[in-house]
């Protein structure tokens, strides 16, 4: 039975289709690949006015005061994209029409990616592993999903 694979973690979207060759065995294919640069770059470099760096007022003796900006930009970004990667699977299950398939994302977005997906593409998802498989080779994928 052929079906998609996907390993995502907050920098790398890849997904596989998975089928069996005909000696019976996993045969990988990579049919969707991205890198979000959103997640691969520290939240200081993205920062251009480098806040926080030069105390504000006073000098010796006086506190250096904080710059007021909000500090939940971070978790802004990784919501915005997991948001991403939600509508991603969500197209492709649609798009390839499967009625299984299997997610590796990383604890700290598994479920977060799991609440975002349709109804009928949750129901599908057959395996969910929480655990980043974005840095293993490819041949090691199926293993997982047995």
């Amino acid at each position: 039975m052929d079906k998609i694979i996907i390993t995502t973690d907050m920098g790398h979207f890849r997904a596989y289709k998975l089928s069996e060759t005909a000696r019976g065995r996993a045969k990988l294919d990579l049919i969707e690949s991205y890198d979000a640069i959103e997640g691969q770059v520290k939240l200081g470099s993205k920062l251009s006015d480098k806040a926080g760096q030069f105390s504000r007022g006073g000098g010796e003796g006086k506190k250096a005061q904080g710059s007021g900006q909000p500090n939940n930009l971070e978790q802004e970004m990784q919501k915005q994209l997991v948001r991403m990667m939600a509508r991603d699977i969500n197209s492709l299950i649609e798009k390839e029409e499967y009625t299984a398939w299997c997610l590796a994302a990383p604890n700290k977005i598994n479920g977060s990616i799991v609440r975002q997906l349709k109804p009928e593409v949750k129901t599908a998802l057959i395996k969910n592993i929480k655990a980043d498989l974005t840095t293993i080779d490819k041949s090691e994928i199926p293993e997982h999903f047995k």
